[in-house]
């Protein structure tokens, strides 16, 4: 036999035999755990297709980009984008300008009743910002145990702040809010968290634990509840705040076709939410094999399962009903966190577009 070609059989072999090794034996920072994900109805029923979306006004944002969260105040629309700035937009004369760069990675944002913006910071925890540009740490540690990953924020009646910690073991500072995301999702390990604070006693507290990726928080409209998204479970939960129930959850809303970010608190008893991503086949159809999962975040990361381009916004009832459901297959306004309402416009935030986007109520058919 030609030794030129016993050579090349002998070094595809080794070849071979190294990239199996690597593929089920090199270290990842995910420990997967196995469950169930439940079958994907996809787009179907209340989540029937439409392009409403591709409608969008889009509001350019000076070479900033990924409006993540959204507030308003006199009659401004603030907005946390991941240059971590907190910018402004006047709707008057479409002025868009810096206003406090938190120096950090500034996600969730509400204004108090004393017009001082909460922050939900994944890299500097629960911040506060006064009106004359002051930030401050309101905290960023519970039970002596850091932050790592502070989310979506809100406030209740009494002034105690709501936020979410998505997650206690993949920290948003390293390599980012994304790309811990990813981590955090793909191992499904239930490291995510609710926490309050409350500003009179200064302490921080969990209320809810064991959330594949605790994201997005609102109050209800009567603040007897609050929901909260787990991401990568598909899933919003209620905690009862008041009430008999006070102190326990449930779920809220179940088997969503995508990943829910935030969620934001509207009119008229309304709630709206972003699906950030369709969901992913691989990531379902491997959620009970952990080991096929560690193998897939070997590959190169262009291979792995990521968000694609697909816009999708709706709102439910204080009863978890679908209302109201905005999309665009084609993806044109991206990857979206959530909606804010105002009293003429509904703004949708993203976490990766250059800029913002807007629909005017009227033309949807909301109303109030």
């Amino acid at each position: 036999m030609n030794k030129n070609l016993v050579s090349v059989k002998h070094l595809s072999l080794i070849l071979s035999t190294l990239f199996f090794t690597y593929l089920c034996f090199w270290p990842v920072p995910i420990s997967p755990i196995a469950w169930d994900a439940p079958r994907n109805e996809g787009f179907t029923g209340k989540f029937a297709p439409n392009n409403i979306l591709s409608k969008v006004e889009f509001i350019p944002l000076n070479e900033m980009s990924g409006p993540e969260d959204l507030a308003e105040l006199n009659n401004q629309i603030f907005a946390a984008v991941r240059e971590g700035w907190i910018i402004k937009y006047n709707p008057k004369n479409g002025s868009v300008t810096k206003w406090v760069n938190t120096k950090g990675s500034p996600l969730g944002i509400v204004f108090d009743e004393n017009e001082n913006l909460i922050v939900a910071d994944a890299y500097r925890g629960l911040l506060k910002i006064s009106p004359n540009n002051e930030i401050s740490v309101l905290t960023d540690s519970v039970n002596n145990e850091k932050i790592l990953y502070a989310d979506d924020v809100d406030i209740t009646d009494d002034g105690k702040i709501i936020f979410s910690d998505a997650s206690t073991k993949f920290s948003a500072k390293n390599g980012g809010t994304y790309a811990a995301s990813l981590l955090d999702i793909t191992e499904h390990g239930g490291h995510g968290r609710v926490l309050v604070y409350d500003p009179r006693s200064d302490v921080t507290q969990v209320l809810m634990s064991g959330l594949n990726f605790a994201n997005g928080i609102a109050v209800s409209h009567e603040y007897d509840f609050f929901l909260v998204a787990e991401t990568g479970s598909y899933k919003i939960h209620k905690y009862w705040l008041k009430g008999p129930k006070s102190g326990s959850s449930e779920i809220f809303i179940e088997n969503l076709p995508g990943f829910p970010d935030n969620i934001v608190r509207g009119k008229d008893d309304r709630f709206w939410i972003g699906l950030v991503s369709p969901r992913n086949n691989i990531l379902d159809t491997l959620s009970a094999y952990p080991n096929l999962r560690k193998v897939i975040q070997r590959f190169p990361e262009f291979l792995r399962p990521s968000a694609v381009h697909y816009s999708h916004v709706f709102a439910i009832d204080s009863e978890g009903e679908v209302i109201i459901s905005l999309q665009d297959p084609k993806g044109a306004y991206h990857t979206n966190t959530g909606a804010l309402e105002t009293k003429d416009w509904l703004y949708i935030s993203s976490l990766h577009a250059e800029n913002l986007a807007r629909l005017k109520k009227q033309d949807l058919d909301i109303q109030h």
